[in-house]
């Protein structure tokens, strides 16, 4: 007991004071002074190739994205709803490794290197058995500022915090509508960057309407979370932006309606960037 008080000290910490958790700081900050939430929209790495990817990437940028989050294709992709699955899997197919994900964000990085770049994977992927430093570093030399590992927790994520630490990348936790208020605080204490808030129990995929109970959700989220709160999962349309800005989130992740506005094969860019500013029209306060 005395060993893991001890470590859940030290970790406590947390990566919220790095270069790549200033960066996202300063994001949010940016759009508040806008007077808006901070808009995140997701892509896919490699989907559905890699030079598509990349304009896939650009287009979200320049259409209004304040941050960008970046999907690492993985086999088992635990969070990820049917769009996401069939995306990863086609990535995957056309030859999408990790390798060839972190030279995708750097492409990005190069591209675009004042937007705040967050991948999204999986410890497997991260970790691979071992603590996770050469990804991490990897990564920020791409131009990640920070990085979402779906399935690690933080209380199994203190090694991996503090190598992202040392290298200067925020890790991005999640808390969801089933996570207690308790656990929730902790959690938050923890997050580098922001706060991932799951807006419903599942997971990821375009929805025709959140759920009645997020509102309550980001208002309990919010007034424990010493960093910004993003809310994600089922984000679909304008009027979701606004519900969630009207609920006082700080930003907004939209994923699977941004990969099915690809259309079937992954390739309607413009339909995608046309979206993407319907979505950043609506993150008015």
């Amino acid at each position: 007991m005395t060993t893991l008080v001890a470590a859940a000290s030290h970790a406590v910490r947390g990566t919220n004071d790095t270069v790549g958790g200033r960066r996202i700081g300063a994001a949010f900050a940016t759009a508040a002074r806008g007077g808006r939430v901070a808009l995140i929209p997701y892509v896919v790495a490699g989907y559905p190739d890699a030079e598509t990817s990349l304009r896939i990437a650009l287009a979200a940028a320049d259409a209004g994205a304040d941050l960008l989050e970046v999907g690492l294709p993985y086999s088992d992709p635990l969070a990820d709803g049917a769009t996401l699955q069939r995306a990863s899997g086609t990535a995957l197919s056309a030859g999408a490794t990790l390798e060839a994900s972190l030279r995708l964000i750097e492409r990005i990085g190069a591209e675009r290197p004042d937007l705040p770049l967050v991948p999204m994977g999986y410890a497997n992927q991260v970790l691979g058995g071992g603590d996770g430093e050469a990804v991490a570093r990897r990564l920020v030399g791409a131009g990640a500022a920070g990085l979402i590992v779906a399935d690690l927790t933080p209380d199994e994520g203190a090694p991996f915090e503090a190598v992202a630490r040392a290298a200067g990348l925020a890790v991005v936790y999640l808390v969801a509508p089933t996570t207690p208020p308790a656990r929730r605080a902790e959690i938050a204490a923890r997050s580098g960057g922001f706060l991932y808030c799951v807006s419903l129990v599942g997971v990821t995929g375009a929805r025709a309407a959140l759920p009645k109970s997020v509102g309550r959700l980001v208002r309990d989220v919010k007034a424990v979370s010493p960093v910004p709160v993003g809310v994600g999962f089922g984000v679909s349309r304008p009027a979701h932006v606004r519900a969630i800005v009207k609920a006082g989130a700080d930003g907004v992740i939209v994923a699977s309606a941004l990969v099915d506005a690809l259309g079937p094969d992954g390739r309607d860019v413009d339909r995608l960037a046309r979206l993407v500013t319907e979505l950043r029209a609506a993150t008015a306060r």
